[in-house]
């Protein structure tokens, strides 16, 4: 029988934290390789993923090819890693990342929502629309992380994050192979932490966990 992610995370997951998310683009690759697989198989909840491909990738990707991304990630980490699918339930151990040229959202049941709306901050996916919604629905259970990126994707997203009582990391921008997506997430206000990636995975375990100070 499946469990509504509200209603686990009404019941007290490992920690605060019902689901983690993450933002990322140029350079983001390398860097969900390096976070993912800091991560157990057995991680407690949860992770999303907004990935950004290049527009002309995305818009001649067939559909052999859209798991090309979930692939490169799943060598790489114990979690199961797949594309999100409409309607799907986020359970614990895997990763979900949004399709190419999607938005992916939490609903307000708690399952994962694809929809062909604009694009946001001229990208589609938009990590801002998966943080909006994820903030709405769960609250303080959010624990959302911008990565590598040029633009700022993310940078509103992170803040109704906060707002909403969830937690924010981001990637240290000095070090990040491209620093605009987490240095706008930065000029918010919102971050609490900016980690370098080798440490981010470490991070998120000690939030997720509880051991917020580790």
């Amino acid at each position: 029988m499946e469990t509504d992610l509200r209603d686990g995370y009404r019941r007290g997951p490992i920690g605060r934290f019902a689901v983690v998310a993450f933002a990322s683009s140029a350079g983001g690759i390398r860097a969900l390789s390096t976070v993912l697989g800091g991560l157990p198989a057995d991680f407690a909840v949860p992770v999303l993923v907004v990935q950004h491909l290049p527009v002309l990738v995305v818009q001649h990707l067939d559909p052999r090819h859209e798991t090309m991304l979930a692939e490169i990630l799943g060598y790489r980490t114990g979690l199961q890693v797949a594309l999100a699918r409409d309607g799907e339930l986020p359970v614990p151990g895997t990763v979900r990342l949004a399709p190419p040229d999607r938005h992916l959202l939490l609903g307000g049941d708690g399952r994962l929502v694809l929809v062909d709306e604009p694009r946001l901050n001229y990208v589609r996916p938009a990590a801002d629309r998966l943080f909006f919604s994820a903030a709405a629905v769960l609250g303080a259970g959010v624990l959302a992380c911008v990565l590598t990126g040029s633009g700022r994707d993310g940078a509103d997203g992170v803040r109704a994050v906060k707002e909403a009582g969830g937690a924010v990391l981001a990637q240290d921008p000095g070090t990040a192979e491209f620093a605009a997506m987490p240095r706008a997430a930065v000029a918010t206000g919102a971050v609490e932490e900016t980690p370098v990636l080798e440490l981010i995975a470490r991070r998120v375990l000690a939030r997720v966990a509880g051991a917020e100070a580790a």
